[in-house]
């Protein structure tokens, strides 16, 4: 073999060697948190982590976005918006959400919101059918129950941490469309 060859095989190896996850922001920052602590540098390490969390949140709300549905026929869909709010508003969320309108002039708006300690207090209530019922109708999305406000408006607790909310000036046929359409599947898996 060539030194050349031999060179490229060389670094080939090197490169296969690397994992994925080398230039990763959130394995970046909770190895800075841990090597901060174990200085005893406690600050750096909460808010290296803090960062940590918020990338990882800031993920999760993309993969959402990724999950909510393409505009369904006789709708436009604008593009996904994907947010993570920090731990220290409201117990930390990761949200995504889109909204679709019609020639009519209607309006839906879809949102998964996920990794919020909201989420988590209101799961006993939405799995408890006579609470939830006190909420509105009770109805089936496919598998998922949700429940169904009177003007139309869908609540899907999903995997009891993924809350879908379906809303808007559409009816309620529309917004029934929409929740069925969110990868639920998909969803449960994250």
């Amino acid at each position: 073999m060539s030194h050349l060859r031999r060179l490229a095989f060389a670094l080939l190896l090197t490169v296969s060697a690397v994992p994925a996850y080398a230039a990763d922001d959130i394995l970046d920052a909770i190895d800075q948190a841990r090597k901060a602590y174990q200085s005893g540098d406690t600050a750096t390490a909460k808010q290296s982590l803090d960062l940590a969390s918020q990338l990882i949140g800031q993920k999760n709300a993309e993969a959402f976005a990724a999950l909510l549905p393409a505009a369904l026929p006789g709708w436009k869909a604008e593009k996904a918006q994907a947010n993570a709010v920090g731990a220290s508003m409201f117990g930390g969320a990761s949200a995504a959400n889109r909204t679709y309108t019609n020639d009519k002039g209607d309006s839906i708006d879809v949102s998964i919101t996920g990794d919020s300690a909201m989420v988590m207090q209101f799961a006993p209530m939405l799995n408890n059918p006579a609470m939830a019922g006190a909420m509105g109708k009770l109805i089936r999305v496919g598998s998922q129950r949700a429940i169904q406000s009177q003007d139309g408006d869908i609540l899907m607790l999903v995997a009891n941490k993924f809350l879908i909310n379906v809303q808007g000036s559409g009816d309620a046929a529309a917004k029934i469309a929409y929740a069925q359409a969110v990868d639920v599947a998909k969803l449960s898996k994250l």
